[in-house]
């Protein structure tokens, strides 16, 4: 059995994002000590790591719920849901991969600016100018 803190320490989770995935059911709650101390075991354990990559990996609360029902299930073995979580996960790439794109779309854009400032000593800054800019498409 782990206290929180071994847990948190185990996982890199902080005590207080472990609480809050109990408190939203990612995590189911632990028994109590006599104190009245939670103590986590290896399901607990598993379950953090789990959540946890798959923050890491970009997924969603929700996501992550819906991931465990489906790990949840294949434990009942129904088949089809390894299936299943393939597509959420190639969906995820998907929006891995446009994000990625917008950050480039971010950084040309920014290079852009810094390239029209000589960062001399002139009271205006073409760069501040810009951000003050309206869109073409606003009205």
């Amino acid at each position: 059995m782990l206290t929180i803190g071994e847990l948190s320490k185990r996982t890199g989770c902080h005590a207080e994002t472990i609480r809050y995935y109990e408190r939203i059911g990612l995590l189911p709650a632990p028994p109590r000590s006599s104190g009245g101390h939670r103590l986590y075991d290896i399901d607990h354990l598993r379950r953090l790591c789990f959540v946890r990559r798959g923050r890491d990996l970009g997924f969603g609360l929700e996501e992550i719920r819906e991931l465990l029902r489906l790990a949840d299930a294949d434990a009942d073995a129904d088949g089809g849901v390894c299936g299943q979580v393939r597509a959420r996960t190639l969906a995820q790439a998907g929006l891995v991969r446009n994000r990625i794109a917008e950050l480039r779309r971010i950084e040309r854009t920014l290079v852009e600016l810094a390239a029209q400032c000589d960062a001399g000593g002139r009271r205006d800054c073409p760069i501040i100018d810009r951000l003050f800019e309206t869109p073409a498409t606003a009205h």
